[in-house]
């Protein structure tokens, strides 16, 4: 008698919950639109670019000979900071200044509106020779395959009216933490 009345109640819960689903398959297909049935594209991150975002640098007590670049998203939609920033210090730069491979994030960068991104520019060491005083910094963003740069750059004055820079400059990959960026 036990095993029939369990059948029987396995049987009228499996009734229960196959109802309830179709009944709420039903009420959501009357509630799709034609739209609604269509794949849906995930959503495209745009690039940060000079034109949806705000730069400033700016000299910082340590480490010695480090200049900290801003990136703050100033549009309506999130960005995408891709590798590290193409940089020329100095209206004559021959070469962009290079990227410091080991601070390489785990993950592109990401800026939501109003959020900012960093990346540490080493400016110059006891190493480097060929030194100069630079009094501007030209920046452009990296595209995604980071093999260029992508929109219009823009040249940033440096502060204290100038900054050497020598043959040991750097910068690092953006960061989304400020200390990340000075010292990761």
């Amino acid at each position: 008698m036990r095993i029939a009345q369990r059948s029987t109640t396995r049987v009228a819960a499996s009734s229960l919950v196959a109802a309830a689903a179709f009944t709420l398959v039903g009420v959501q297909a009357a509630g799709q639109t034609a739209s609604a049935a269509t794949p849906q594209q995930a959503p495209v991150t745009a690039s940060c670019t000079a034109a949806n975002t705000e730069l400033t640098v700016k000299d910082v007590p340590r480490p010695i000979n480090t200049l900290l670049l801003t990136a703050t998203n100033t549009g309506t939609k999130p960005c995408n900071l891709y590798g590290a920033p193409y940089l020329a210090a100095g209206a004559g730069a021959q070469a962009p200044v290079p990227w410091l491979d080991s601070s390489k994030p785990q993950a592109v960068v990401t800026l939501a509106p109003g959020e900012s991104g960093y990346a540490g520019i080493g400016t110059s060491s006891p190493d480097g020779d060929e030194g100069y005083i630079a009094k501007t910094l030209g920046v452009h963003f990296a595209n995604k395959q980071q093999n260029g740069s992508i929109g219009k750059g823009a040249t940033l004055p440096l502060p204290n009216g100038g900054v050497y820079f020598n043959s040991a400059n750097f910068v690092t990959y953006w960061q989304s933490d400020v200390y990340d960026a000075l010292f990761g």
